[in-house]
Formats: C-alpha cells, structure tokens, sequence
C-alpha cells in the first residue's frame, strides 16, 4: 500500500479518534500537524487540500482525500474490515452509532476550538466562561449517556460487548478533551470505566494526544 497521510493536530479530539482507528487498524501513515491556535489550518496549501479548513484530513493510498472523522473512521472500516468497529447485526451498529453520534454531533459542534475562540472575541468571554460553557454542553449529553451505558445489556467492557468500537473511539477523545477544562468525571462512573479499559488498549495509548510529535 502507498503511503497514507494524516493532517491533524495533536489536540483535536477529531483527529485523535481517526489516529486511534489507524492503529486499531494497523495502518502505517505519515503525520503532518498543523497548529491550530496558530492559524496553521488556514494556509493555503492546507486549504488546497481540505477547503474546509478543518482537521483532519486522510489521504488515502490512491490520493483521495477524506475529510470529517466519522466518515473516514467509517471508510477504514470498509477497507480494512478487521478488527471490526461495528457490530455485525443492523440494530448494533445503530446503537453504536448513536452512542458516537450523541458525542460527535451534540458536544463536539459547539465545544470545538473555533467556537470556544469565537465566544471570546464576539462576546468578551472569560477563560472560566468558556469553561463553564465546555462543561455545560458536556455535562447535557454525559448525562444521558451515562444512563444509557449504565443500564443496557449490550454494555460490557466497551460501549457494545466486549471489544472496542466507534462508540469508544468518540468517547475516548472526548474524555481526554474533557480533562483540559477540569469536567467532573464522578458523576459518570460507567462512562470512566469503558474509557479506563479503552485506555489499556496500545491503539488508545499510542494515538493520545500527549504522544504525538506535536505535543506540547
């Protein structure tokens, strides 16, 4: 296989779970950071890549360019079927996507770094008014979703029975995110322990934002 790229940012909770896919995976790619507090996401050879101007983008072997993480997580799958990160009956992998989505389309959308940034210079927002922000929209769908992993059957280790998935791969890097503005993680003791045993796991260990080239 030709080389396969990934543009990302060591922080963003987007790339984090495309870089947990990979490794789940065990695809070898290159990495390629882009600052985003540094503006590097709006370069113009960035931008001719992914006009969106987001992280991350893939470039597959063939030179195709994905962008959006669920997508790309999605089509890894597809390509590399094993290990699996849905469940093979329709009415599991509906779970698991709801569960992912409750994640990456409730909270991610309005915590996200350039929302964050946009409260500060529209609206004069403090560091601890954007705190309060992170972890009100956090706390809305936790909440939920910690009933919801707590009382169904289909939870074992993980989201859904007993070996990691989309579900998991969301809630990971949202946890991780979430340690960056001080998030309450009592409240949420199933939650805490699907991503404690995530994070036994070398894929989740290798993709975490402190490991990267990146980090700062």
């Amino acid at each position: 296989m030709d080389e396969i790229v990934l543009h990302n940012y060591f922080r963003s909770s987007t790339s984090y779970r495309v870089r947990i896919a990979l490794e789940m995976k065990g695809l070898r790619y290159t990495y390629v950071a882009h600052h985003l507090r540094h503006g590097e996401h709006r370069d113009p050879a960035y931008l001719a890549i992914n006009p969106q101007g987001l992280v991350p983008a893939l470039v597959w072997s063939d030179g195709h360019v994905l962008t959006q993480s669920l997508a790309i997580i999605e089509f890894l799958d597809e390509m590399v079927p094993e290990p699996p990160l849905l469940p093979p009956d329709p009415l599991g992998r509906a779970r698991v996507r709801m569960l992912a989505q409750m994640i990456a389309c409730d909270i991610h959308p309005v915590n996200n770094l350039r929302i964050l940034t946009e409260l500060r210079m529209r609206f004069g927002a403090s560091d601890d008014d954007v705190a309060n922000w992170f972890r009100h929209w956090v706390n809305e769908t936790f909440r939920p979703l910690e009933k919801m992993l707590d009382e169904s059957p289909e939870t074992g280790r993980f989201c859904h029975g007993d070996t990691p998935g989309l579900a998991d791969i969301c809630l990971a890097a949202q946890v991780a995110n979430n340690a960056r503005f001080d998030v309450d993680m009592l409240p949420y003791p199933a939650i805490s322990q699907v991503v404690a045993n995530c994070m036994e796991l070398p894929a989740f260990i290798k993709a975490a934002p402190q490991n990267q080239p990146d980090a700062e």
